[in-house]
């Protein structure tokens, strides 16, 4: 069968996507770019807010327009939330959801071997809980590789879906772990990065996040390792004074959600303002030159001018390397799509402006705090006219003139100038 996968969201979406398109490959399908050559076309969705639903819907109708004979499959987080939902849907032929993502390779075989004149012959499969993939990694371009160390959250912020469709917290044993980037190295993978809903949380047979970090510095061979997003009260001295190893990247994905103490109250956070200043001035002391990158939303229930102005300072005093905003997006089941004091639309947008002007002047300054710094970039891809992208360790995207072949090669620069 020849397979197309795409994502939508997280980095576990791509890991998971990641670890769907090789059990595709190991068991002989053909992976392949484009929805028109493909028989199966699977999209893993987000649901976090009312934009990943209604692009998810789009990439659908788009893939049935493009490939009206592909057997269409869409899973992930949207399909858990709303599974009769995406069953309506004319471009849809299976529905599936987190639960049972190692079942999917089988089912679809199954189904394949039932009909073999062509999957698209089956039409409106529902069934529950299979698997969830992403835009499948360049097999030509292997530098960078997600892998999934953890799944599920119990925090229940008053915003969040996610609790609702990654339910309970599980951890991938560290053995698993070992192996996995152990296999990546193999294939040539210059970098590793860690990836779950919740990778703080981890916890499996007494070891905890720092340990199962320890152990890959310790016993694989990968060049440079990257963990995703880690909360305040998730840091210790004995977590942030692994990187002292050059090899993990001067990069924290630290949430903040908001700068503004009571809407951090009425989220539900475990954190105040002071905590997460406290948090952030603690990485800096620990890891010089480190790139601390963030979310917030804008518009929660309640927000008064003033809090989005404390909220707006607060960030500004963080100095971010990068900022992602979000207009907060109500979710159906949660606590805040119930809250009074619903924010108009007119509103949000005016603040996600306002807070995207902030985003690309700290941006800007990190750039510019580090002009002039040597640092080490793992090379990707040729953008055109011999010029190659790559990033650093703390996440900056540079570019250099190379007329050689620069793909998967780190070496060390002298960082120049910005361009926006």
């Amino acid at each position: 069968m020849k397979i197309a996968l795409e994502t939508l969201g997280c980095k576990l979406n791509q890991s998971e996507t990641e670890a769907l398109a090789r059990r595709f490959a190991a068991a002989g399908h053909q992976l392949v770019r484009q929805v028109e050559d493909a028989d199966i076309y699977i999209l893993n969705t987000c649901t976090v807010t009312q934009t990943a639903d209604s692009k998810s819907r789009r990439l659908l109708r788009q893939a049935r327009r493009r490939n009206p004979r592909a057997f269409i499959v869409v899973t992930g987080c949207y399909s858990d939330r709303a599974p009769v939902e995406l069953a309506k849907l004319d471009e849809v032929d299976l529905v599936t959801g987190n639960g049972g993502k190692s079942s999917l390779l089988e089912r679809l075989e199954e189904f394949h071997s039932v009909n073999r004149a062509s999957l698209p012959g089956v039409r409106k499969l529902r069934s529950a809980g299979l698997p969830s993939a992403t835009a499948i990694h360049d097999a030509t371009l292997r530098t960078r590789t997600f892998i999934k160390i953890q799944d599920g959250c119990c925090n229940f912020c008053a915003y969040c879906i996610v609790p609702y469709v990654r339910r309970g917290e599980k951890s991938v044993p560290p053995d698993e772990v070992l192996e996995q980037v152990k296999q990546r190295v193999a294939e040539g993978y210059r970098e590793v990065v860690l990836t779950g809903t919740r990778i703080g949380a981890y916890e499996s047979g007494g070891l905890m996040l720092k340990d199962l970090v320890a152990r890959i510095l310790k016993d694989t061979e990968i060049n440079r390792l990257r963990l995703s997003s880690l909360q305040p009260r998730e840091l210790s001295a004995a977590l942030l004074a692994l990187w002292k190893d050059p090899r993990l990247c001067r990069h924290f994905h630290l949430s903040l959600q908001s700068g503004s103490d009571s809407v951090l109250a009425r989220m539900r956070r475990r954190y105040t303002g002071a905590e997460y200043e406290q948090a952030v001035g603690w990485i800096r002391a620990m890891v010089p030159g480190v790139a601390i990158t963030t979310d917030i939303i804008v518009g929660f229930p309640g927000e008064t001018d003033r809090e989005f102005a404390e909220s707006m300072e607060f960030c500004r005093k963080m100095e971010f390397a990068r900022i992602h905003v979000f207009p907060f997006s109500a979710r159906s089941g949660t606590e805040a799509a119930a809250m009074p004091g619903q924010v108009p639309e007119n509103v949000k947008k005016e603040r996600a402006h306002r807070m995207l002007a902030l985003a690309e002047e700290s941006a800007a300054r990190f750039r510019e705090q580090n002009a002039g710094a040597e640092l080490e970039v793992l090379w990707e891809k040729q953008t055109g006219q011999g010029v190659w992208s790559g990033v650093t360790g703390n996440y900056l995207r540079v570019y250099k003139k190379d007329a050689g072949n620069l793909s998967n090669q780190v070496s060390k620069v002298k960082l120049d100038k910005q361009e926006h």
